[in-house]
């Protein structure tokens, strides 16, 4: 959705503590002058503006927290709304639009209290009752957010989102105007950790329903976090500013916050070395690969390893990619060391497993690589299917150079091990993620980064077919059994296993071949305090100051 400390330099984090990758150095600024500038001069350097100026590599499809689903449009929402909770600088979940909550023994009930000094851009107050109609509002088929699985945790909650309950049953409700509670359908330890996520956000309901596009304009969003939306040049520029209603605006450093749409990741580092942008590469962009090793050998590179893995997803809906053993050949064949070694350069694990090892459940993972088993399983894919010559296929990935180098090897990779001659189709972000959400692909890149820290987030994606973020369509009953068993098992170890037994599956059946789990590297200017690399991925500024 992503880390030694020094907290006064930056900030990553990983599952809640600070793990690696900070420059603690700094350097000051030798004066311009032997001369003291005159007081006047000094005063009026005291009250220049805060400005930090940023990157995303492409247009936010969406400034809605119930409909977006791509890291640049949850770094815009994450500046602009709150949840009930947010990170600290320390890197622990801390309240924040609520001010305390409460759970009972079975975790299945959490009460939140909201702060009374929490208000909207507006001026309104935040109320309970802006939560629950944004969790009901999300759930609603009609809404069709990709991301309405993550409140299946609430009693009606998969109900109402399916067609086969109404939205009265739902299990959230306002006790009073400052109180929220949610009942969940079985025990769910980590769902105060889940409300941090923007599908669970408060919405302005008069605002929603006034304007079905609320939230495409700067104008016309209203908004509850630490900066406002000033101005939005659509595929241009963003611009923030300090938000004068937030409860928290003692604490918020930044006046300003420029970001501009840079979609070409060379031009993004170019404007990094030329000062236009006080950071290159993760979040903002990615490095190109040919500085890496450049950066690295300065002592710049710092890598943030958040939960997460890249893959090759396979469209299991037609040929040839609907046969399992022609799915495990085109995995098995992969060199996953030699992409990380020779374009990755992060050293980050390769990945033999679905779920980040982070998380536990098998960190030896389920396969190796196997290139005469590679050969062997797709002969007997192609018999199967009764294919005497191998079908034209195509991988797709969206523009950057590391993906496009990325997907060179594996041309390579493909073609020396199973002499399969791979096309390669790279498209612009917006048509890649049209193409990935409507199978509209044979093999395509995928990486997904942890929404919180639970192997149930890189799992229950593909519990149905349906599932938003099931690009591969595939499903299995005994892993859906697996799955739905896991949310009702309150003994921690014995579900463990339950969910073990669900990879293993996934693993074999294998939809998507892992390549390697996320490490994103990235470079910054020495002046940029106390910014935040969110523990499970993302940026977030409300603490950022830019030290003249």
């Amino acid at each position: 959705m992503k880390k030694g400390i020094a907290l006064a330099t930056c900030l990553s984090l990983l599952l809640g503590g600070v793990l690696a990758g900070c420059s603690n150095s700094s350097q000051s600024s030798s004066p311009a002058s032997s001369t003291p500038a005159p007081a006047a001069q000094t005063e009026d350097k005291k009250t220049e503006p805060m400005v930090l100026h940023w990157s995303i590599n492409s247009e936010p499809p969406s400034m809605d927290p119930g409909i977006a689903v791509d890291a640049d449009s949850f770094d815009m929402i994450y500046a602009a709304f709150e949840g009930l909770t947010n990170y600290d600088l320390n890197g622990q979940l801390t309240n924040a639009t609520a001010e305390s909550f409460t759970n009972n023994d079975t975790f299945t009930q959490f009460t939140f209290k909201i702060r009374k000094d929490a208000k909207w851009n507006n001026g309104d107050p935040v109320t309970a009752n802006d939560f629950v109609y944004a969790i009901k509002r999300n759930l609603d088929p009609k809404t069709a957010s990709e991301y309405a699985y993550q409140l299946y945790y609430i009693k009606g909650g998969e109900e109402f989102n399916t067609g086969k309950g109404k939205a009265e049953d739902i299990g959230v409700k306002a006790l009073d105007d400052y109180t929220v509670q949610f009942d969940l359908k079985a025990p769910t330890p980590f769902f105060r950790e889940l409300t941090f996520f923007p599908t669970l956000f408060p919405l302005h309901q008069k605002t929603v329903e006034g304007n079905p596009n609320w939230a495409a304009e700067a104008k016309t969003i209203v908004s509850n976090g630490p900066f406002n939306m000033e101005s939005w040049e659509h595929k241009s520029k963003i611009v923030f500013t300090k938000s004068p209603t937030y409860w928290d605006k003692d604490n918020v450093k930044l006046d300003r916050l420029e970001i501009v749409m840079i979609d070409d990741n060379n031009t993004a580092f170019s404007m990094f070395e030329n000062g236009e942008v006080d950071w290159g590469g993760y979040p903002a962009s990615t490095l190109p690969a040919d500085a890496i090793q450049s950066i690295k050998d300065q002592g710049k590179l710092m890598v943030a390893d958040n939960p997460g893995t890249q893959s090759v997803v396979f469209n299991t809906t037609k040929p040839p990619f609907n046969n399992k053993k022609i799915r495990q050949a085109f995995s098995y064949a992969i060199n996953r060391q030699e992409i990380i070694d020779n374009i990755l350069q992060t050293g980050v694990p390769a990945a033999y497993g679905w779920v980040p090892t982070s998380m536990g459940l098998k960190p030896d993972g389920y396969f190796k690589e196997d290139a005469e088993g590679a050969k062997q399983l797709l002969a007997e894919g192609m018999k199967e299917l009764g294919l005497t010559t191998f079908p034209e296929v195509t991988y797709t990935f969206d523009t950057t150079d590391v993906n496009k180098k990325v997907a060179e090897a594996l041309q390579d990779q493909w073609k020396k091990v199973l002499g399969v001659q791979v096309k390669l189709y790279t498209a612009e972000l917006k048509v890649y993620r049209d193409m990935r959400s409507q199978a509209n692909f044979d093999m395509i890149r995928f990486q997904w980064g942890a929404d919180f820290n639970d192997p149930i987030n890189f799992l229950e994606m593909f519990r149905d077919k349906t599932g938003g973020n099931n690009h591969p369509d595939w499903e299995n009953p005994k892993f859906k059994e697996l799955i739905d068993k896991s949310y009702q098992e309150s003994d921690l170890e014995k579900r463990k296993q339950i969910l073990l037994e669900a990879e293993t599956i996934l693993m074999d059946e294998m939809p998507l071949a892992p390549i390697n789990f996320r490490g994103s590297p990235y470079v910054k200017n020495d002046k940029v305090k106390d910014f935040i690399i969110y523990p499970l991925g993302g940026a977030y500024f409300k603490f950022t100051s830019v030290v003249q």
